[in-house]
């Protein structure tokens, strides 16, 4: 069920730290966890509703509950969900296509030497795309020699990004929360990241 709207509520919270505060997290995310299982159900919603509340600390001390102008509040606060999560849809988007284009070379046919032909180099694109997952893969083993990178974050981030098991599979043999593994695995991506740029820049 959705929560009606107190007016009174909204004008309490908008100080953080007004007592009321957590009766207003309390009333509002059981509608937001079941808004992301029912649109988002792959994404981890406790950061993106953690994000929300955070967000509204900022804008509720000049948000005017106005229903017949504004519309509710219930919409007001979906939208600032829906826009967190796709966000959070985009960078997953973003960090499977950077794998699959460092990692993958996809070619109408297999070439058995360095030259489709005697004498015929191999096309550009396939130069540049061996470039690259070369690029990734001194990268990937700069990344998991490391010690100073936790092994469970390399366990988690080779097993979730690069083998494809399911975060929950993960974590569940890690006995860690889905929170946990998606937060490593971010970690992970975002110093893998760093890796390859590095090594961008200093080949050429």
């Amino acid at each position: 069920m959705i929560p009606e709207t107190s007016t009174t509520l909204l004008r309490n919270v908008r100080d953080a730290e007004h007592p009321r505060w957590p009766e207003f997290v309390a009333k509002y995310r059981p509608m937001m966890e079941a808004y992301f299982k029912a649109r988002f159900p792959t994404l981890e919603a406790d950061d993106i509703i953690q994000e929300t509340f955070a967000a509204l600390c900022a804008i509720l001390p000049s948000y005017i509950y106005d229903p017949d102008e504004k519309g509710h509040f219930r919409n007001y606060l979906t939208g600032i969900l829906r826009n967190k999560a796709r966000r959070a849809l985009r960078r997953e988007r973003r960090d499977a296509e950077f794998l699959a284009d460092v990692r993958h070379t996809e070619v109408s046919a297999p070439y058995h030497s360095e030259s489709g032909r005697a004498g015929s180099p191999l096309p550009a694109a396939d130069d540049e795309q061996s470039w690259r997952e070369a690029v990734f893969e001194i990268a990937l083993r700069r990344f998991l020699a490391d010690e100073t990178i936790a092994d469970r974050t390399k366990r988690i981030f080779e097993r979730t990004a690069l083998n494809g098991e399911s975060p929950e599979a993960v974590a569940a043999s890690f006995k860690m929360t889905r929170h946990a593994v998606d937060q490593a695995k971010s970690r992970a991506m975002a110093r893998l990241r760093e890796l390859v740029k590095e090594l961008e820049s200093v080949y050429g």
